[in-house]
């Protein structure tokens, strides 16, 4: 078993017309044994920014830790929010810099730029970076995330279809995955909000 699948995980994020969604189940595992049902994996870095770390859980504690800390030196210096695209090369730096010995966990940055449009980006363990313009999943049952994404996902989804898309999503993939589940969390970045609703799952 790969170190990345060490404690489960599942996180989504997929763009709309005018607003991004990220969702992610909420079980810490130790392998197939359960700890706990509430652990966070999806973090406000600012108001239209989100980031998703799935993998090793001590690592996404660490890894939100020190990116709250960049993110605080880089508002006190510049005075103002940071872009999603500026937030995607940081974690990329963030990440390759310590490569020899990296963090075990693979992001997913969703947010709204300076024009309001869908900003969506995955990286692997090193940083290595991926932008997309539809989804972008990461966790421990990414086959079954691709294949539900691709069939419920449309272009242009208001904040609403986008919801109901990213839940039934998530939760129908992690049915068929023992590592992650037990419930859910969807937030839905808009230009003006951000509403959080929780999703009740399988609990088994």
């Amino acid at each position: 078993m790969s170190i990345l699948e060490y404690n489960g995980a599942a996180i989504i994020a997929m763009a709309g017309d005018g607003c991004v969604g990220i969702a992610s189940d909420r079980r810490l595992g130790v392998q197939l044994h359960t700890v706990a049902t509430d652990f966070t994996k999806v973090f406000r870095m600012s108001p239209k920014l989100y980031v998703g770390l799935g993998g090793l859980a001590t690592d996404v504690q660490t890894l939100h830790q020190l990116l709250e800390f960049r993110m605080g030196l880089y508002k006190l210096k510049e005075e103002r929010e940071m872009s999603p695209q500026v937030f995607s090369h940081l974690l990329s730096h963030l990440l390759y810099e310590k490569r020899f010995g990296p963090y075990f966990c693979e992001p997913v940055v969703a947010g709204l730029d300076e024009k309001g449009e869908p900003f969506l980006s995955g990286m692997d363990l090193i940083g290595a970076p991926v932008t997309t313009k539809d989804f972008v999943v990461t966790g421990t049952c990414t086959g079954n995330m691709y294949g539900m994404c691709e069939t419920l996902y449309k272009p242009d989804m208001n904040p609403e279809e986008l919801f109901e898309t990213l839940a039934q999503a998530l939760l129908s993939s992690v049915d068929r995955d023992a590592m992650s589940g037990w419930g859910g969390v969807v937030h839905i970045i808009t230009a003006d909000s951000v509403t959080t609703r929780e999703l009740k799952g399988r609990m088994d």
